[in-house]
């Protein structure tokens, strides 16, 4: 598993700076980074979102339809599904200026391709944390693939099947979340080397929750999950 986070983050050294520039671009210019996964690449969505030293205005793209939690193989029918992609994004009121992050393993699912295909009707550019070997192997359900569709890919290199252990017949230790929770953090720190980014602290550290309020009140204005309250 080292081995392979050296390898992924050499591979994609190109890739995280064009990717910081864009990211950062949206940051800075007041926009909001939409995050969007299906399955267990959803564990990147929540990985971004309102968490200590993530971004503060990273938008989560989700329904519960496509998390395993609410039904582990349904949710694997739903993503394969087309259609559910377009409301989710409408639901999320795009607007110029943001960026979309679309996590997934295998890029194959009509969820994930389409999202992507929304995100670039909106005129936004669509960046794809994605395994290159697995996308080759998997099937185009959706006919074409996240990485034709996305404006950049950042390869995690994940073998097909995800599982890395033992190495002569793997079938554990899956690497795609791994991967991405690495790159992922890559990207923020070379974001920070670079500008004040408006990045949450812990609420279990001393004046924690007085230091997120303004952030929560800035972006809970576009992010319907920061509001503090949802009734009404």
């Amino acid at each position: 598993m080292r081995e392979h986070l050296d390898r992924v983050e050499r591979h994609n050294d190109d890739a995280l700076e064009q990717a910081c520039e864009l990211v950062l671009g949206a940051v800075t210019g007041g926009g909001l980074v939409y995050a969007g996964g299906s399955g267990h690449s959803l564990a990147m969505v929540l990985e971004g979102f309102f968490r200590a030293g993530g971004l503060a205005c990273v938008h989560p793209l989700y329904t519960p339809e496509i998390s395993p939690l609410h039904g582990a193989w349904p949710a694997t029918e739903t993503e394969r599904r087309s259609g559910v992609a377009a409301p989710v994004m409408a639901a999320a009121g795009p607007r110029p200026g943001d960026v979309v992050v679309i996590f997934s393993n295998s890029g194959a699912n009509p969820y994930p391709v389409e999202l992507a295909a929304e995100a670039r009707s909106y005129g936004l550019p669509v960046i794809a944390f994605v395994s290159g070997p697995s996308m080759a192997a998997a099937p185009a359900r959706a006919g074409v693939k996240l990485g034709e569709v996305a404006d950049l890919v950042i390869d995690t290199l994940v073998p097909p099947g995800d599982v890395s252990y033992p190495a002569g017949e793997p079938r554990t230790a899956a690497l795609s979340s791994l991967a991405c929770v690495y790159l992922w953090n890559l990207l923020l720190t070379r974001m920070a080397d670079r500008a004040e980014l408006p990045l949450w602290v812990s609420a279990n550290v001393p004046g924690g929750d007085e230091r997120n309020a303004e952030l929560l009140d800035r972006y809970s204005v576009r992010v319907p999950a920061l509001r503090r309250s949802t009734a009404g």
